[in-house]
């Protein structure tokens, strides 16, 4: 199946949608508790379970529209079924909790293994869709790294720290906002690195 493109509005509805979803979902069942086979649940434990499906569909029509999913995207729906299905097994909500901090780690890991080897593997993955200079892929792929490993760091920080409800918001609206501020800072970055498409120049 050839790549194709989507419109960006639609990628991000996916992307977010899941997440959106299990914050409503939350917020309306955070106070009840369920009894089923004997065991019982509470709001947290059973919105977990519904975002596994959730993410999977939502990842498998992202690559249906586009042919194509990217390996975060593909270790994010493992990672989430992993992490996710342990707290909804154990009945212990700590397992979710660590899922955004491993999501980090590894690739933030991942980023700094390609730094080490003198390779920006962030260039590998983004290089089609944002053209820059080898210099400014090495710049950003530094920056990210050690912003992923940052994330990761405060992630654990809240979660052992924080109550639940704080943890769902942080989750939701402040690990997307502090990705979206940071790409905004980068934008001097990428105005200095960039180049011009050929179909551009062109014109």
């Amino acid at each position: 199946m050839a790549d194709r493109k989507i419109n960006p509005w639609v990628k991000t509805g996916l992307e977010l949608g899941p997440i959106l979803l299990f914050f409503i979902g939350y917020v309306r069942m955070k106070d009840s508790s369920f009894t089923i086979a004997g065991t019982e649940y509470d709001g947290f434990i059973l919105m977990t379970a519904a975002f596994i499906p959730l993410i999977l569909l939502s990842t498998g029509i992202l690559w249906w529209l586009t042919g194509h999913l990217s390996r975060m995207q593909m270790m994010t729906a493992v990672l989430v079924v992993v992490f996710g299905g342990l707290s909804v097994w154990l009945n212990d909500e700590r397992f979710f909790k660590m899922k955004p901090t491993a999501i980090y780690l590894l690739f933030g890991g991942i980023l700094g293994v390609g730094l080490l080897r003198g390779r920006s593997y962030l260039q590998v993955v983004m290089s089609e869709v944002m053209p820059m200079t080898a210099e400014g892929w090495m710049k950003l792929t530094r920056r990210v790294t050690i912003f992923f490993l940052g994330l990761a760091i405060v992630n654990e920080v809240v979660w052992r720290t924080m109550s639940t409800d704080a943890w769902v918001n942080f989750k939701t609206f402040g690990l997307t906002a502090a990705v979206f501020v940071f790409f905004m800072l980068q934008s001097r970055l990428f105005r200095e690195h960039g180049i011009e498409e050929e179909g551009g120049r062109d014109g």
